[in-house]
């Protein structure tokens, strides 16, 4: 009988996992302050990282949870506009050093769109699948009304409306861009392994099996959806401090459905075909920007040829482990040891 595969510690294979996480970080920093990368080929890095993350925290409500929200940019322009107003007001009094504005930011937005995704989710995801989608959409688009008019109500400039708010400190970089990606992609996938995360995918497998097994469907619905749009207001604060200047017509029902298409192209329930997604999707409209008038055409036609020939996405269900594939290599040296030694 071959020997049973032996499994690494938990706290080993966090370990072994962030220092893989640093030595990219550490490999990109090295590459970037060589000179080798122009400014334009670092900014579309960064942005693959934007995107990451917002493929993830979608993920995570339709993947995972298995619902259907339509208005995730909605979250996003929350994170953006929260966190740029705090970072604008907060560098003109300088009320906290460069060092700590940047995260108190990055956390203000994401706790913010998370807030007004909780109220939101309450009442929405009573409601299923098309009708689910529906009433998200109504809601993202509720939101982008509002940054596009509160100045008129409140009688004072706080968004500044079709204007576009303007000088917003560039505090994003390729370090604590894919920094935050690590982050994000370590909660997501802990919190699915966890038994709360069980509970998420049984409500996605059968939601009323799960409920008679006495899950509490409206908690963990809630919980995902939340989680979801926290994420996304991260997201949305990374894409303010990287652009400078944001608008509301940038967070419309276009860009949802961008978010849409990365999840699904990639697979819905893998983070790995997130990731492989995003930074397709990203990387070749900005290498090919002569045609980007036919990035939604060539959107489309990528979804329906996923969906002919690979309905599961690129990646149907697969999770990329560092660890499994350590604990794999390691029982492989094992058995060829015994073997060796029994011959």
């Amino acid at each position: 009988m071959k020997d049973k595969m032996r499994k690494m510690p938990t706290w080993l294979s966090y370990l072994i996992n962030a220092a893989f996480l640093f030595l990219i970080l550490f490999g990109g920093m090295q590459i970037i302050n060589s000179g080798r990368l122009s400014t334009y080929y670092i900014r579309v890095i960064i942005l693959c990282g934007i995107n990451i993350i917002l493929a993830l925290s979608l993920n995570l409500a339709t993947g995972f949870l298995g619902q259907l929200p339509l208005g995730h940019a909605g979250f996003m322009a929350l994170g953006a506009y929260s966190s740029a107003i705090f970072m604008r007001f907060a560098c003109n009094v300088k009320m906290l050093p460069p060092t700590l504005m940047f995260p108190v930011g990055i956390v203000l937005g994401g706790v913010f769109a998370a807030f007004i995704g909780f109220l939101i989710g309450i009442p929405a995801l009573r409601l299923k699948g098309d009708y689910l989608a529906i009433i998200t959409l109504g809601f993202g688009e509720i939101i982008r009304v509002v940054l596009l008019n509160i100045d008129d109500v409140l009688g004072f400039k706080l968004t500044y409306g079709a204007a576009s708010l303007k000088n917003i400190p560039k505090t994003t970089n390729f370090f604590n861009t894919f920094l935050l990606v690590g982050i994000t992609y370590y909660v997501i996938h802990t919190y699915i392994k966890s038994r709360h995360g069980r509970a998420t995918l049984a409500i996605r497998d059968n939601e009323i099996a799960a409920e008679s097994c006495g899950i509490n469907t409206t908690y963990y619905k809630t919980l995902g959806f939340t989680m979801s749009a926290f994420f996304a207001g991260i997201a949305g604060a990374l894409y303010a401090g990287y652009l400078g200047v944001i608008n509301p017509s940038g967070f419309g029902f276009m860009k949802s459905i961008e978010i849409l298409v990365t999840v699904v192209l990639g697979g819905m329930g893998s983070m790995v075909g997130s990731i492989i997604s995003a930074t397709v999707l990203t990387a070749v409209p900005e290498m090919l920007r002569a045609f980007s008038q036919y990035r939604m055409i060539v959107y489309s036609l990528l979804l329906v040829v996923v969906m002919i020939f690979k309905p599961s996405g690129l990646m149907g269900n697969y999770e990329f482990s560092l660890t499994k594939i350590l604990n794999k290599s390691g029982s492989k040296k094992k058995n060829k040891k015994g073997g060796g030694k029994n011959g």
